[in-house]
C-alpha cells in the first residue's frame, strides 16, 4: 500500500465525506454528486484520487458505474496505526 497516495486521499474533507457516504452503501457517481454542492469533474476527480489511493473500487453495471469501499485497506492501515500504540504501552 502506497501510504502517500492514501494519506493525500484523506487530507481532503470532501474526499472523507464521500468515504463516510459509501460506508453505508455503494453508490454511483450520480448518486455521490447529487449529494455534493460541486461540479461532475470535482467529484469524478475526487473519485480518481481515491480510486489511486485503493480506498474506492469501482464496479461496472450496464451503463452504470457503482462505488463501494476497499475495507481491506482501511485494515491495512489501522494495523500499521495500531503499532505505534503497541510499542507505547510497551514503553510505560
Amino acid at each position: 500500500m502506497a501510504f502517500a497516495d492514501t494519506f493525500k486521499a484523506l487530507s481532503d474533507p470532501a474526499r472523507r465525506e464521500i468515504l463516510e457516504l459509501l460506508r453505508e452503501t455503494r453508490l454511483s457517481a450520480g448518486d455521490i454528486a447529487s449529494r455534493f454542492d460541486m461540479t461532475g469533474a470535482t467529484i469524478s476527480y475526487h473519485l480518481s484520487v481515491l480510486k489511486k489511493a485503493d480506498l474506492i473500487r469501482e464496479t461496472r453495471e450496464k451503463n452504470f458505474i457503482f462505488y463501494e469501499l476497499n475495507v481491506s485497506v482501511f485494515e491495512e492501515l489501522m494495523l500499521w496505526i495500531n503499532q505505534f500504540n503497541s510499542k507505547s504501552k510497551k514503553k510505560k
